[in-house]
């Protein structure tokens, strides 16, 4: 198994070989942490949702799928 510092080795040099050092490095840069605490803020809304809810949601996505 590589180590932390041989996988960034390997995958910045594919990514250099494939796209171009510019463009890899443009890629790279898409790519951040974010900030807050995703798992407070995910219970914030879904602990809210209820089961029906979701199954009307799906019914709602499949009915409009099927009218397209």
């Amino acid at each position: 198994m590589m180590t932390p510092v041989e996988l960034n080795r390997k995958g910045f040099k594919a990514l250099v070989d494939t796209l171009g050092y510019a463009d890899a490095i443009r890629f790279i840069r898409q790519f951040d942490n974010g900030s807050g605490d995703y798992t407070k803020e995910r219970h914030q809304w879904l602990d809210k949702l209820t089961l029906e809810d979701f199954w009307a949601d799906i019914q709602q996505r499949q009915h409009k799928t099927d009218l397209e």
